[in-house]
């Protein structure tokens, strides 16, 4: 059996007029990601650590901001074609962990269903999938509210 691991970040600034979008859930809060595409940073992660994890880039690479066709695209219909990439090579995933870090608005409540969203998009089993939240104790940019990340590492089997 070979292995390979990939980790991914993202990162968007926070603004006004536009959605809250994490792992697919739309998050009521009176401020979004600003992004070329819905700027989900939780699902643009796990995607550069399912490419990272095969040496075959990064998201920019096959959904290049300067696409329009991308603008304001869903990201987990990208997650999903990237998805078929790795599985079009051979392998599969094993499990993905990942962290969404965020000042506002407390992300708890809405954790299961970015987990089963990811779950069912990938076509994994919900205890495949781990995410968590967390703050930077005002610390940065994150911290001062100005914007969120995520890290996301995954595990791939052959």
């Amino acid at each position: 059996m070979k292995i390979r691991i990939g980790n991914g970040y993202d990162i968007h600034k926070l603004v006004g007029d536009r959605s809250l979008i994490l792992g697919g859930v739309n998050i009521p809060h009176y401020l979004g990601l600003l992004g070329h595409s819905d700027a989900d940073v939780l699902t643009h992660a796990i995607m550069d650590a399912m490419l990272g994890a095969l040496s075959l880039g990064d998201i920019g690479h096959y959904f290049p901001p300067s696409d329009p066709q991308w603008s304001g695209a869903d990201s987990l219909i990208l997650l999903a074609q990237v998805d078929s990439l790795i599985k079009n090579r051979g392998w599969q995933i094993s499990n993905i962990d990942s962290v969404v870090v965020a000042e506002k608005p407390k992300l708890k409540p809405h954790i299961e269903t970015m987990r089963d969203n990811l779950a069912r998009v990938l076509q994994l089993e919900p205890n495949q999938v781990g995410v968590k939240a967390t703050t930077n104790e005002k610390l940065g940019p994150v911290g001062r509210e100005e914007g969120i990340c995520a890290y996301a590492v995954v595990l791939l089997l052959q």
